[in-house]
């Protein structure tokens, strides 16, 4: 009966491993068609001449590796700003005493409560005041502000269950307050480092209102933005689509494959051994 359960969970488990894995599949099939077969053939049926060609295209042509380079440098840059700055706000206020360190986490959090649409109008005009529209810099800024709440709320839950001993025993060996933070608190919050970047990896590499509204130049467009150069009034190359989604989706895939594991190891490697 053991193995007969064993069994039953690992069919039911692979069943949703296939459900989450095939959608992928699907679209790197998608991605290797043309419009005739497209339109024609069955939507779950291979490529009968798998065109290649779409990704030499959508890269070459589509400008697709302007828009890939502009995707990885600014959600690198937003996401390294973000986990830096909220580790250090989460840090003042869950280890340092001073008066208004309530006051400044429920300003944080309130930021969480802001639809990001009401704030269209205002940032467009205070970033035409600055001369930051059509500049990544507005994005930049955009990304790190609105993911600055959701990131310190997740730091807060790991932040408030570090044991003081360690730091006590830095202050008496000499750190100051900046060595605390870098060499011995910001090691041991590696594995929830790692999960505040794969969320906000995905949602900087996803994010497509700030790009559209704050962007026209096509030297700063991101991939989200850089797909509807292949929809147009007459005429829609799907295969074209399919094969820059499928560029999209890879390195949030493989980032998110190699943090997995960061999140583990970080786990082991930060525990307090006594």
């Amino acid at each position: 009966m053991k193995k007969l359960g064993y069994a039953i969970l690992y069919l039911i488990l692979g069943l949703f491993a296939f459900l989450q894995i095939y959608p992928l599949i699907w679209l790197v099939f998608f991605s290797l068609k043309d419009n005739q077969e497209i339109y024609n053939a069955s939507p779950f049926s291979l490529p009968a001449d798998p065109k290649w060609e779409n990704y030499m295209t959508v890269w070459t042509q589509g400008n697709i590796s302007l828009y890939f380079f502009n995707s990885v440098w600014i959600t690198v840059a937003s996401v390294a700003l973000t986990v830096i700055f909220a580790s250090l706000v989460t840090f003042a206020i869950t280890r340092m005493q001073w008066k208004l360190n309530k006051l400044v986490l429920g300003l944080f959090m309130v930021g969480m409560m802001i639809p990001v649409h009401s704030t269209l109008i205002p940032l467009f005009d205070f970033f035409l005041k600055v001369n930051l529209i059509d500049h990544p810099l507005a994005i930049v800024l955009s990304y790190v502000a609105f993911n600055l709440p959701l990131t310190i709320m997740i730091l807060l839950g790991f932040y408030y269950t570090l044991p003081r001993e360690i730091e006590e025993a830095a202050v008496i060996d000499g750190c100051s307050v900046h060595r605390i933070f870098f060499q011995i608190t910001l090691p041991i919050t590696m594995p929830v480092i790692s999960t505040t970047v794969i969320i906000n990896m995905i949602y900087n590499w996803n994010e497509f209102v700030f790009i559209n509204t704050f962007i026209s130049s096509d030297k700063y467009k991101t991939l989200t933005v850089g797909i509807q150069n292949f929809i147009g009034q007459y005429m829609t190359e799907w295969g074209a689509i399919g094969a820059t989604l499928v560029i999209s989706i890879l390195p949030i895939l493989l980032a998110f494959l190699f943090f997995s594991n960061k999140i583990v190891e970080g786990i082991a490697a930060g525990s307090v051994k006594g």
